[in-house]
């Protein structure tokens, strides 16, 4: 019997050092760019890996940026929505257009190992971006923002600054901008993106390489600072391997060129579904008709709430699961 138990034992160490450290990078990938991009678990990968490992892993897995900025042109927020028309060009189109609600429509996503939801904003006017009640004091939850603002429609919008990975959520990264004015503009935290925001003529705008007050000058009316971008001029960018991002839940922006604006909240680290790579949401958002759209705080901060009541399933602790965060955007 012991000789057995023995054996099963054995077995069971082999299998998991072939799986850690075998010729085969899969989990290995997503192991160490999960921790590392993860705001409070970056030393799982050191628990398994050397510096060297870390590094070569991130050799390989990495997002090309196509420095492009997001052309205006190509986006009409003129002409009203046309819904329930009977004509789609494809599957995805007939889901986004056929919608009883003229406000918004929320879209189950499913993909087998994840899941999640996608909602289809159809007046960009009424995006914008919502604050904690003290701003770079205290951040606030989603659920007393998304009732002060009168909210349809909420999800977390950028990182903050978390030392420790114990902050209140006062102080998001990079610059904010609301309602023409800038608010803040703390040292931002993310490569291959830039600022995310709509101008005065409701456009999501993705630009890269700006000031806080060129951003400004430049005519955003709601705007942060994140990334990576995902799709820009309804031009994927290119990410190698799983993009440096590993696998984890996910919160992203993105606008059609008709102008309808969708948010993306996808579930991660639990049983049902473990999380998406960039390369995921990417293709999600471009299928849905995605001209531009970016990446936005995942992880623990991945959250969405639909008149007041949570869609998703958070996973940052807490009371239901839900941070104190800074900023967030929202549709009402």
């Amino acid at each position: 019997m012991k000789k057995k138990i023995f054996k099963i034992i054995l077995a069971l160490l082999i299998i998991i050092l072939f799986i850690l450290y075998g010729p085969f990078n899969f989990f290995r990938n997503f192991w160490i760019t999960s921790a590392m991009k993860s705001k409070s678990h970056k030393y799982l990968a050191y628990l398994l890996y050397s510096e060297d490992d870390i590094n070569k892993v991130y050799n390989n897995n990495y997002i090309i940026s196509n420095n492009e900025d997001t052309n205006l042109d190509l986006i009409d927020t003129n002409n009203k929505v046309s819904l329930n028309e009977g004509i789609y060009s494809n599957k995805y189109e007939r889901t986004i257009l056929k919608s009883k609600n003229k406000k918004y429509k929320l879209i189950n996503i499913n993909e087998g190992s994840f899941n999640g939801y996608l909602v289809s904003i159809y007046d960009p006017s009424h995006v914008k971006l919502a604050i904690s009640n003290n701003f770079l004091t205290s951040g606030e939850s989603i659920l007393s923002v998304s009732k002060r603002n009168k909210a349809k429609v909420i999800m977390n919008s950028v990182g903050y600054f978390d030392p420790g990975w114990n902050s209140n959520g006062a102080i998001p990264h990079g610059c904010v901008i609301k309602n023409n004015k800038i608010l803040s503009d703390y040292k931002s935290s993310i490569d291959n993106g830039g600022f995310i925001g709509f101008n005065n003529d409701n456009k999501l705008v993705l630009k890269r390489n700006l000031g806080c007050l060129d951003a400004l000058n430049s005519g955003y009316r709601d705007a942060v600072e994140f990334g990576p971008f995902l799709i820009v001029n309804h031009k994927k960018v290119k990410i190698v391997g799983n993009g440096g991002w590993g696998i984890a839940p996910r919160t992203a922006i993105g606008q059609r060129k008709d102008g309808i604006v969708l948010f993306l909240v996808i579930n991660g680290r639990i049983p049902s579904s473990i999380g998406a790579s960039m390369s995921d949401v990417r293709d999600i958002l471009y299928k849905y008709g995605a001209y531009n759209a970016s990446n936005l705080d995942g992880g623990s901060s991945s959250e969405l709430v639909i008149n007041g009541k949570i869609i998703n399933k958070p996973v940052g602790g807490g009371k239901h699961g839900l941070r104190l965060m800074p900023t967030y955007w929202f549709s009402n």
